[in-house]
């Protein structure tokens, strides 16, 4: 399979915002943050919007051409006291667009936020996403490929936490590791911290 990628833009961000809903409305992280679904979908894609800003301003999103998938990644330095508290705004920004009284909108970033490693330089792995009706083609492993081909090339480690079980198997086949412990939502399903040596 030969997919075609292109860098998303400020002119994608809402076709981005809504793949990301649809393709994350029924992941449990997102039943937990929000358990009801009606107001799920009412107020998702607003939430994992601000996903996308971050990505469009401070890292890449890739896409597939025809619009079935988006990967949404961060460089994250080494150590950089000025990164990690640009991570910790963006919790309450996600709360604040999305649903100020909910606080498990907030909750979920600062849980994962407070396990993310700081030592090495690394691509991070914010999110990606496949349309539910294309899942299982292999879509997402031939749009994640450049970028961990590129880490490769670079000695470069790359970060991500999976969400489901599903995920975490399909991360695993393209050498990602769980590191420490899962992160516990409280009352809630697990996410797991995954880590990615390059390979030589």
């Amino acid at each position: 399979m030969v997919l075609e990628i292109r860098q998303a833009d400020q002119s994608d961000r809402d076709a981005v915002a809504r793949l990301l809903d649809v393709a994350f409305r029924d992941d449990p992280v997102s039943g937990w943050v929000f358990p009801d679904p009606e107001h799920r979908a009412a107020v998702h894609g607003k939430f994992l919007g601000v996903f996308v800003d971050v990505a469009l301003e401070e890292g890449r999103i890739d896409c597939a051409v025809d619009g079935s998938a988006a990967a949404l990644w961060l460089r994250v330095p080494a150590g950089d006291p000025d990164a990690e508290a640009a991570e910790d705004e963006v919790p309450a920004r996600m709360r604040a667009a999305a649903d100020p009284d909910n606080e498990r909108c907030e909750l979920v970033g600062r849980l994962t936020g407070a396990v993310h490693p700081t030592a090495e330089e690394h691509e991070y792995l914010l999110m990606i996403a496949v349309a539910p009706g294309r899942q299982g083609e292999g879509l997402g492993t031939e749009l994640m490929r450049p970028v961990l081909e590129r880490c490769d090339r670079e000695g470069l480690p790359a970060y991500l936490e999976a969400s489901s079980e599903r995920s975490k198997v399909l991360y695993e086949r393209l050498g990602w590791e769980v590191t420490g412990e899962p992160v516990r939502l409280p009352d809630g399903p697990l996410m797991w911290p995954m880590w990615r040596k390059p390979r030589g």
